[in-house]
């Protein structure tokens, strides 16, 4: 899943470095009693799940929604504690998933089978262009439901799926996958009620999911909504509130103004200049935990300067990670060289080796080898916003330095904007990318956003890299028959990445948290997101 969310930092000696300024965002007073207020940017697109791929959106929808399976907050293991009662398999093709009696939709109709077929079908269909459409490409009929940009797919249904009664779904994949269940916890997984079909646009205004909270507002743009407790959940996990007030800021610096006035009650994530005082001024109400992402920065292959691999190569190499994570992020980072999350199965400490070590002499020298032309200054992109100034400027400086060439800061768009850009091959230059994990496996980190099957609009590929190579490997992952023997060959395709380098990984980062003495029992799940029901008001 695509995230904005960024960490703290300082200036340092070697890199120009500026303060955010506080402008735009809400200062609303702290919310009514019984409820408490969140900090979220503005999501993407509108609160539906299949369209939903990044942390903003996704916060909301775990209030509203509940999954199939979880995941142990400690393990990652598969817990079924949501609506699934089962995932089982003879053979890693066919799979039954039966779901648990008495669950309801917030307008009080049934959660079933057909809840599900239905809504992963109308995510899959490439005529809905839903950003988590590949969630659903393993599943027999898929390419049925695709059809080229103004063109009619052959099906709107999957033949591979089933409602085979209430509580019964029948999946046939297109060939074995041994993680198929892992992956079920992701919100492209969650349930639609009937009334969806009948106004989608208004339904992503005001969802009507099965999650412990309910909607009885539309959610407004630059605001946000506030969304209750529902009575009626059959879930583990009740609502410890009366409700969430999901406010919008478009600066952490607004935001975090506003949590120390009183006027915000939890603020996952801190401003530049927070961090060092931070700990000191919240005490017992500042929590933090190792965030289970990444942050690269990807080259639009599309381009034809960055087209060549020897030039990727060499721009990862005139990064020095170290120095960034020490500096800039006062330790608060750790370089990365994976392409996956030190959480995950697969992950290898030192997958990169010297591709993600600094080496200014083989990095100019791969240069000249692609004939790069360095008089022309290269665009270094990011979002708006969210404190990544600093270090992007941190980036370009060693470009200049160890590369001969100068670069030009591209952070003017807020989040919702440049994601869109990304889709549509805008990137004119190197940019940052973030991704924090769906489920818990290195899988994960490598299908959604450099498998062909993962171009937009259907999944979240935006350097546009496809290699068949890669992706023959990914299959003979899925057709392993172990999870061991799968993560090998997962492993082996992340091998083809570094010898391709659509991205240069650069860092895993750390989930920071404050809140307000209104609140207590703040939380930071393993996917980096706060534990929205667990959350008392005082």
């Amino acid at each position: 899943m695509r995230i904005k969310r960024t960490i703290a930092v300082v200036s340092v000696g070697f890199v120009a470095v500026g303060m955010l300024a506080a402008c735009g965002g809400s200062s609303a007073a702290g919310s009514s009693e019984g409820t408490y207020s969140l900090y979220i940017d503005q999501p993407e697109n509108p609160l539906v799940p299949g369209n939903t791929t990044e942390s903003e959106g996704n916060q909301v929808l775990k209030a509203l929604f509940a999954p199939l399976v979880n995941y142990n907050d400690e393990t990652s293991e598969v817990e079924y504690t949501g609506v699934a009662e089962s995932v089982e398999s003879e053979d890693q093709v066919n799979w039954t998933i039966k779901l648990k009696p008495d669950w309801t939709f917030h307008d009080g109709t049934p959660v079933n089978a057909k809840s599900y077929v239905d809504a992963w079908n109308y995510t899959a269909l490439s005529t809905n262009a839903y950003g988590a459409s590949y969630f659903f490409e393993n599943v027999k009929g898929y390419d049925d439901l695709q059809a080229a940009e103004g063109g009619e797919p052959a099906a709107t249904t999957m033949s591979g799926l089933k409602a085979v009664d209430d509580s019964t779904i029948s999946v046939e994949l297109k060939e074995p996958f041994a993680i198929y269940p892992i992956t079920l916890g992701y919100s492209a997984f969650m349930p639609l009620p009937e009334a969806f079909f009948s106004d989608p646009e208004g339904f992503g205004r005001r969802p009507i999911g099965n999650g412990p909270f309910k909607a009885d507002e539309d959610f407004v743009d630059g605001q946000g909504f506030t969304v209750t407790k529902y009575e009626d959940y059959a879930g583990e996990n009740a609502a410890q509130s009366n409700g969430v007030q999901f406010k919008v800021y478009t600066e952490l610096a607004t935001g975090y103004t506003d949590v120390q006035a009183g006027g915000l009650d939890v603020m996952l994530d801190l401003p530049p200049d927070a961090w060092a005082t931070a700990r000191d001024q919240f005490g017992d109400r500042y929590l933090e935990r190792p965030r289970p992402d990444i942050t690269s920065l990807s080259f639009p292959t599309y381009d034809p300067r960055f087209s060549d691999p020897r030039v990727r190569e060499a721009f990862s190499m005139a990064i020095d990670r170290g120095a960034i994570t020490e500096a800039i992020f006062t330790n608060t980072r750790t370089p990365a060289k994976s392409f996956g999350s030190p959480v995950v199965e697969g992950y290898r400490e030192d997958a990169c080796g010297a591709k993600c070590e600094l080496n200014v002499e083989q990095a100019n020298k791969l240069l000249d080898e692609a004939g790069f032309d360095r008089s022309q200054p290269v665009d270094l992109w990011f979002n708006a916003g969210a404190a990544h100034d600093p270090w992007m400027t941190a980036v370009g400086n060693q470009i200049r330095s160890n590369l001969g060439i100068e670069y030009v800061l591209r952070g003017d768009l807020q989040f919702a904007q440049y994601l869109p850009l990304q889709d549509e091959k805008g990137m004119t230059g190197p940019f940052r990318f973030a991704w924090i994990m769906d489920y818990p496996s290195l899988y994960n980190f490598l299908a959604p956003i450099y498998s062909t099957s993962a171009l937009p609009p259907a999944g979240s590929n935006n350097t546009f890299y496809s290699n068949p190579e890669f992706d023959a490997a990914l299959s003979a992952g899925n057709n392993a028959d172990s999870l061991e023997a799968a993560t090998t060959e997962y492993q082996k395709a992340e091998d083809i990445l570094f010898r391709d380098m659509p991205s240069a990984p650069l860092f895993y980062g750390l989930n920071q948290a404050v809140y307000s003495d209104r609140v207590d029992n703040v939380k930071i799940d393993a996917f980096g997101d706060i534990v929205v029901e667990e959350v008392t008001v005082n």
